[in-house]
């Protein structure tokens, strides 16, 4: 993703907000009892909606709790939950705690939520009640035992929610048109793309631009169900020939925040996403800086393949980190789109039409990569900014693990943004290798266009990684978080929380 992208549409998607407090009262034993909880629509748009309820617990501990309450309408349905067992029968909607967040002492919080479906209006539920007591809005001393949680409001059954990852990431390969684990289990890598170690070293902004890579930034990843991490990165700053930090640094940076989020269960994507030489062809917004400081057409000779078997050396023996040769590649329009020579360019390199610097093709990084001993599995691009993989398998370069996945890039202002035109140009690719969804987004900050996207990307096995995990603040789209605490950006971020949370990486 990079600033050369030209919106193309705006639009927005209705919102209903308004949240209520409402308060339920909690079992103890000669204690007084009580809690507060707030019911918030964070998003709406035609036919569905995600909702947030809060509970804070204002009483004496306990250590677990089934909140229930009615749907005002008959077509009011949750359809997809998370942090807590949800189910519905008619009207009525039970939340049972889960065993990570059942326990809740004085004073303590959690937070629940679903996304949802509605027709004709979308109500407020009135009344709220917890383990079978009905809110009463007030802090009682019980003058008898814990009230026991009904039969009847038990959970029956458990919706597919993924617990946040534990322990280290899994080593990942190609197989057929799967990417598997080591005990051979077929796997999506879901997540979110996290910028910045492209540019903020040639830009006076250190490493991350001021953003924390510490534990407590990967927790607040980890509440979003999120198993992959897509780490853009710059080569000139990661060989030591320009920008700050830059060299042995800048390497020792990008290896601890991998490790980490390897620790914690995430798998890292390695994308070469800036890089050196001067491309003067085409309009002004091209990159005419021979520096790697904006986004290139396609990886250099002079630079990239040794990026490569630098990383490759570093990472080899970690095969839970892939990585993504070339992030965005656009040969074709220094040849005036003509695809033929645009393809062949991307996977042979050389001297390119329309391209001043040497090429190194897709196969020169491959072979970089594999020269070192490394096995990691490889992403390898399309043309139009990986949005076409039309002739991908034609030009898919030699491996001889043959442990290469496609890489796709999907925003609403590309080419390819329909369900007709995924199945008919995406679709057969996701046939023959495994395809990587490694940056997607739309124009606005709402979900729609994401939301088709990643269900169609759900019915056909792939997986995908949003742009991106940076509170940059969300004015055209494209921008996730509020904070590095991980608040969702309304609509954009909630929908993409709320169904990541529905998500499970293994097929």
């Amino acid at each position: 993703m990079t600033i050369r992208r030209t919106v193309l549409a705006a639009g927005a998607v209705a919102a209903l907000t308004a949240g209520t407090l409402a308060t339920v009262t909690l079992p103890a034993t000669a204690a007084a009892t009580g809690c507060s909880v707030t019911y918030t629509v964070q998003s709406q748009w035609s036919g569905g909606f995600a909702a947030d309820v809060a509970v804070t617990n204002l009483g004496s501990a306990v250590t677990s709790w089934s909140l229930a309450f009615d749907f005002p309408s008959t077509d009011q349905k949750v359809n997809q939950g998370w942090s807590a067992t949800w189910t519905q029968s008619g009207a009525r909607v039970t939340a049972a705690s889960m065993s990570w967040n059942g326990s809740l002492g004085t004073g303590a919080s959690t937070s629940i939520g679903f996304t949802g479906a509605w027709s004709g209006t979308n109500p407020k539920p009135a009344t709220f009640s917890l383990n079978g007591v009905e809110c009463t809005g007030s802090v009682v001393t019980p003058t008898s035992g814990p009230t026991s949680v009904p039969p009847s409001t038990l959970p029956a059954t458990t919706p597919p929610v993924t617990p946040p990852p534990s322990g280290p990431a899994p080593e990942l390969e190609v197989s057929g048109n799967k990417i598997v684990t080591a005990d051979g289990r077929a796997y999506r890598l879901l997540g979110v793309s996290r910028s910045s170690g492209e540019f903020a070293c040639v830009q006076g902004k250190g490493l991350w631009d001021a953003g924390p890579v510490d534990q407590a930034s990967v927790d607040a990843m980890k509440t979003w169900n999120i198993h992959a991490v897509r780490i853009p990165l710059n080569e000139e700053c990661w060989l030591g020939v320009n920008g700050e930090p830059s060299g042995a640094e800048y390497q020792q940076g990008v290896k601890d925040y991998v490790d980490l989020l390897v620790a914690n269960g995430i798998n890292v994507i390695l994308d070469l996403h800036w890089t050196w030489g001067a491309y003067t062809t085409g309009p002004d917004w091209h990159c005419t800086d021979e520096h790697a400081t904006c986004q290139k057409p396609v990886p250099d000779a002079r630079y990239a393949p040794q990026f490569w078997t630098s990383v490759a050396n570093t990472f080899k023996g970690n095969d839970a980190v892939v990585f993504d040769l070339f992030n965005e590649p656009y040969p074709e329009i220094a040849s005036e789109w003509n695809k033929t020579p645009g393809w062949q360019c991307l996977r042979d390199g050389g001297t390119c039409t329309g391209i001043a610097y040497e090429v190194a093709g897709m196969q020169d990084l491959v072979d970089a990569v594999r020269a070192t001993g490394a096995t990691n599995m490889l992403m390898v691009s399309g043309l139009e900014w990986t949005n076409d993989l039309r002739e991908w398998l034609a030009y898919l370069p030699d491996d001889p693990l043959h442990n290469i996945a496609a890489s796709w890039h999907a925003y609403s202002f590309n080419a390819c943004v329909t369900e007709a035109c995924w199945d008919s140009q995406i679709a057969p690719v996701a046939a023959q290798v495994p395809v990587v969804l490694g940056e997607f987004g739309q124009d606005t900050c709402t979900f729609e266009y994401m939301q088709r996207l990643v269900d169609w990307a759900d019915a056909h096995g792939l997986g995908y990684l949003a742009w991106t995990w940076n509170p940059w603040g969300c004015t055209g789209g494209a921008v996730l978080i509020k904070d590095w605490a991980g608040t969702p950006e309304p609509g954009v971020g909630e929908g993409f929380k709320a169904h990541l949370l529905t998500q499970t990486p293994y097929l």
